[in-house]
This record gives C-alpha cells, structure tokens and sequence, in this order.
C-alpha cells in the first residue's frame, strides 16, 4: 500500500514544482523546472512531453501532460508510471501559510509498473519525497514538501503490472482505479481500489488508522472489505506494509466463485458446485511478513456442512500449498452425490458433469477427523485420516474409516489433470453385508459379516459414465450368514423354483470370490459357498453400470456321508437388475447334467460288463488248456501265457519222441 502514497506524493511534487513556479517563469520553462527539482530530489528523471498549463478557478493548480517517471536503476520493465495528463487543485490560503492542503487530485489513464528486486526492495521507495532528510543535486539544499491533506486524490483507468523478481512472478491487472482521502496530514485515511478485467468487476476498501505510521513501517488499525459478483469479505484488525503484514478478524461469503477467478485471472467456469454454496469462511488470519497465510479458530461453511479448520498457506510455488487440520462433528454430502437414494432405484447412476476443476485451485497437505458423513451412497461412523493435493491430482489416504460395523483402509484417488478419473487401493475387514448393502446399492438379501479387498479405477466426468468404465479386481470373503428371500435347500429337495420370498433363507457358513472388472462389469469363476447341507459355485458377470445381474449358480446337495461327493446338482441363474434380481432353476441345465450323469452310469455298466466277459473268456481258456494237456499244468498256478507256453513245449517234445 505504500507504493499509492508514493506516486501520488511523487506527482504532487511535480505539480507543485509547477504550481510555484507559475508567478515566475513562462509556461514554456515551468515542465523543465519541475523535472529537474525532482530528479535532483529523487534521483528519478521526470519527462514532461505535453503542455503544463495553470488553472485559477474553482482552485488554484495546474495541469500536466504526458509524464513519464523513470523506474528504479538497473531495471528493464521500462517506465514505473507514464501518465496521460495529472491534474491538482491547492487551496492557495493554506499554501500561503505554508500548508498544502490538496483539493483536487487526478490522474487519468496510468501506466503503472510497481517491481521488487532480487533483494526485496520497491521501486516505489523515493529518495527525497517526504524526506527531509535529502538533499537536491543542484544547490546542496535539503528538499522539504510540507505535509499534505488530501480531501480527495484520484486514479482513474490505470494499468497495474506488479514484478516480484525474487519470487519470478509478472501480473499486469488493467481497468484499475484508486480513490483516496486523508483529512488529516498523515492522520486517518480512506482508500477504494476497483478493478475491471476479463468482464468483471472487484473493490477493496480500506479504513486506515494513520498515514505517518503506516509509511514509517508501524502497524496501524485497518478496517477493510472486498467484493466481487457473488463474493464479498471483510477483515477487521491491524496492518504493517514495511514488511506486509496483518493480523485480524476474516470473514468471507462465496455464492459464486467464477467471477472472482476470472477477476484473478484464472479461465474457467465456475468450480462451485450448488451443494457448496454458500461457501464461507472465518477465523482469526495471520499474513506473516514472509508472505504467509495462517489461520486459526476457523470455520469453513460449505452449503449446509461446517468445518473447523486450522489451515497454513504458502504462496511460493506454482499454486499456493495449504496445508493443516480439518475437523467436523459431522457432514451431509447426499446433495453432492445425487442424494440417498442415488443409483439404487433401479434408473441408473447420476449423469450430471461433475466439474472437479476446484482441484487445480491449490495444493494441499491436510489432516482429517471428521465424524458421522453421510455419503449418499452410504453412512460413514467416523473417518481419520489425510486429503493430499497436487496438481490437481487428490489423494484421501484412510488410516481408519468405521463403517457398516467394520474399518475400512486404503487410498482413495481423483484426477483431474487430464480429464476426471477416480481409483482406490482399498481393504475392508468386519464389515456388516446387510448394512452395507441395503445401504450402498438398496440390496437387502444377504447378511454376514465381510473382508474384502479391492483395486479400481475409473474415468469419466460423471458418476454413471465412471460405473460404465471401472478396471481393476478384488476378492471377498464371507463369514457366517444368510441369503435372505431364498431358501436352496428347499428348492433343490423339491426342485421348487418357488421358494423365494420372505421367511426363506439359506444358511451358510462362508463364502469365498475373486473377481476382475473391465468396462464396467464385475465378472467371477470361483464363487464357492459352502453351508451344512450343501455347496454352492457361482460364476457369471454383474454390470455395475448397468445395475444389472447375469449370474449362474450350482448348488450341490445332499451329500454323501462317508464320500462327501455330491449326488445332486441343481443350477439356478440370477438375472434382473440387482435392486429386483429374478431367480430361476436351469432346468435345461439340469437336464443336460442329468443326460450326463447317465451317460456316464451306463457307460460304468458298458465297461464292467466287459471286463466280466473278458474275466469269463480268460477263465475258459486256461481251463481249455488245462484240459487239452492232460493235467501237465500241475497245480494250475501262473499266468495264462505261462500254460499256454508249457503246453506248446509238452506238444513240441512229445513228436520228438
């Protein structure tokens, strides 16, 4: 804030310079005159071009036209101000007693380069200008301006480039105007600052405690407030510019972020969701000298949910980085996912855009404790773990979430850089099925307590087109429960396809899957589910972006006792949407393993039939043999092939002789 004392004061000079020197000099001679008081004073040279011509009435002044200030030595941003024309008006009574007292003050159309260098110094600090202290070039005189009273000094269509050469940042803000009053020399001032780019408007206004001290680098009392189309803040507390800093009461209201962005400068569209509106924010902020946010005791509103947070903000990156501690006793996100019953009605995912480009505002490393959440999709106990930030890429790390009875671990990811995508690296142990399911997709049949673990991935810029594209894989494994509105046992004893409907169930005592997912759909070979009086396998495909089931199941029933194989085997396929899933036996399956099984039966009886002939035909020819050799055999012992090779030698021998 110093540097809009020091160009008004600066142009004062001039004009003064110029206003003195109007009872002595030709018009001709009064530019020259000026310039070179103010560069012996300031070390800046000082062009007037244009014409400087005095007024008389309604005050006494003059105005100056096509002035250029030069910048600080060594720079090459060009001009730190070059200015149209600058009008002043005096009250001539105080100027004769020695007072200057500024009635009028205005200039038109500026061009303003305000630049710190590698060492942190402005060009804005003038040697000379309210210093008493310096000497003029020409006559070795000091240089004294007495003090000033401004009812009301003006800048008007300015345009402001601001160069940070330490920190390698270049803004130039067009359409600037700064309206200034300070009643008292030095004493209390009033300060407005508009702006006016990309379409869109902002003002800041400011209530300071006392000129003098601000610019001798104290600290004053400040009372200041902003706003912007749907946006407005107030800071209540003191200030310092010499180093900046600030200590205050913040409080800020967002309806719309979008505008105040453009403001910025940023492109866009508005990153503010509707469930998020209004966003507020207030505590008590810190603006450390070494440019620095910090706040605390603060409250974070987002639509209907409050946080509290403690927050530190770094300015010294190609974002700024936030990083502290969230908290909140408890949160509503149902109006963010499309609310409680979303996507389990049967009529598909939400297919509104999800604008995550609040992502690319900032980084972060921030701690999370946050209470009962509602999700929408499910209700969370208690969550404690971390939100990391960067580059638009968003990493909530879960140390411990409690839900459905059960934790929950892992990470959970969403990108943003080039294109929206979310993923996760996830376990889940202890958690209640039924809880859970009737919870997340409205699936009320089966309970148990599950682990799980999972790995996904999906793309999209809504949740429906996400669903459709999921990648990844995960096993589960159930301990004891029931399949509620079922019961397999009955339906295989009696091959009753109608033993559904409540009262039914199917006790079991595990079941174990893996699965992998592409486009959207879960696909399973190994479901094994394993219960007193029977197995069941499954294996088939669930589409999760469809909400739909194509699923076959094999129960394996009355098992014998001392083999444990199974002598029944009755498919069931599950078909429908899962919120209403349809079961029916495979009876054409059935029929086909029953074909099957006697295949196999008759085939058993085809091969004992034929080893029984082969035993009988074997039988007949050793005693054939037996009979032919007249007894030589002796006691019949050894194999058939041994008799028949004694016999030929009893033949063979017995011609010999």
């Amino acid at each position: 804030m110093r540097w809009i004392f020091r160009i008004i004061g600066a142009l004062i000079v001039v004009v003064i310079l110029a206003v003195g020197a109007l009872f002595l000099l030709p018009a001709d001679r009064i530019a020259n005159l000026a310039a070179r008081q103010f560069e012996a004073a300031t070390g800046r040279a000082l062009t007037i071009d244009g014409d400087v011509t005095p007024t008389f009435w309604p005050v006494l002044g003059a105005r100056v036209e096509g002035v250029t200030l030069a910048n600080m030595a060594g720079s090459d941003a060009g001009p730190m101000l070059v200015a149209d024309s600058v009008d002043l008006g005096v009250d001539l009574a105080q100027l004769l007693q020695g007072n200057l007292v500024v009635r009028q003050f205005e200039a038109r159309a500026p061009q303003i380069v305000l630049e710190r260098d590698q060492m942190g110094v402005g060009n804005w600090n003038f040697a000379g200008v309210g210093d008493e202290s310096a000497a003029t070039g020409e006559t070795g005189t000091r240089s004294t301006l007495p003090p000033i009273i401004l009812d009301r000094a003006q800048i008007q269509g300015a345009s402001l480039r601001y160069i940070d050469r330490a920190a390698g940042t270049d803004v130039t803000v067009e359409g600037v105007s700064i309206d200034l009053a300070m009643p008292e020399a030095g004493g209390p001032a009033e300060l407005r600052i508009a702006l006016d780019r990309n379409g869109q408007q902002g003002e800041v206004t400011a209530t300071l405690a006392s000129v003098d001290r601000l610019l001798a680098g104290e600290v004053v009392a400040v009372s200041a407030a902003i706003r912007a189309e749907g946006a407005e803040g107030s800071f209540e507390g003191r200030m310092g510019i010499e180093p900046v800093a600030a200590e205050g009461r913040l409080s800020v209201q967002i309806d719309r972020l979008g505008p105040a962005l453009q403001l910025a400068g940023a492109e866009g569209g508005e990153p503010l969701p509707g469930a998020a509106r209004p966003l507020t924010l207030s505590g008590q902020l810190t603006l450390a000298p070494a440019g620095s946010l910090h706040l605390r005791e603060g409250s974070v509103g987002i639509g209907a949910n409050r946080l509290a947070v403690a927050l530190d903000t770094t300015f010294d990156g190609p974002r700024p980085n936030i990083a502290g501690q969230i908290s909140a006793q408890s949160l509503d996100l149902t109006s963010f996912t499309g609310g409680e019953s979303a996507g389990s009605t049967g009529g598909g995912w939400p297919t509104d855009r999800i604008d995550a480009s609040a992502l690319g505002i900032a980084d972060a490393q921030i701690g999370l404790t946050l209470g009962p959440v509602n999700t929408g999709f499910g209700m969370i106990d208690a969550l404690r773990g971390s939100l990391t930030i960067d580059n638009a890429r968003a990493v909530i790390g879960l140390n411990e979430l409690r839900a459905f009875d059960g934790t929950l671990s892992g990470d959970l990811v969403a990108n943003n850089r080039n294109g929206l995508s979310v993923g996760g690296n996830l376990a889940l142990r202890g958690v209640s099925l039924l809880s859970m399911l009737r919870q997340t997709v409205d699936f009320e049949r089966l309970t148990g307590s599950a682990a799980a673990d999972l790995r996904f991935l999906g793309v999209g810029q809504s949740v429906d087109a996400i669903m459709r594209s999921l990648e990844g894989s995960g096993t589960l494994q159930f301990g004891r429960g029931e399949i509620l509105g079922i019961d397999l046992a009955a339906m295989l004893r009696n091959l009753d396809p109608s033993a559904l409907g409540s009262g039914s169930s199917t006790v079991y005592d595990s079941i174990g899957a893996s699965f992998t997912m592409a486009g959207g759909v879960l696909n399973n070979s190994d479901l094994r589910l394993e219960a007193p009086l029977f197995t069941v396998r499954g294996e088939g495909d669930v589409d999760l972006g469809g909400q739909t089931l194509a699923y076959r199941i094999t129960p394996e029933t009355f098992r014998n006792a001392d083999t444990g194989e199974a002598s029944l085997r009755v498919p069931l396929i599950v078909t429908g949407p899962w919120s209403a899933p349809r079961f029916r036996l495979d009876l054409e399956g059935l029929a086909e393993q029953r074909l099957a099984e006697e295949r196999a039966r008759l085939e058993a009886r085809a091969q004992e039939e034929i080893q029984r002939l082969q035993d009988r035909a074997t039988q007949r020819a050793q005693e054939a043999v037996t009979e032919a050799l007249g007894g030589a055999a002796g006691s019949g012992e050894g194999s058939t092939e041994d008799l028949l090779r004694q016999g030929l030698r009893s033949l063979i021998g017995g011609r010999g002789n």
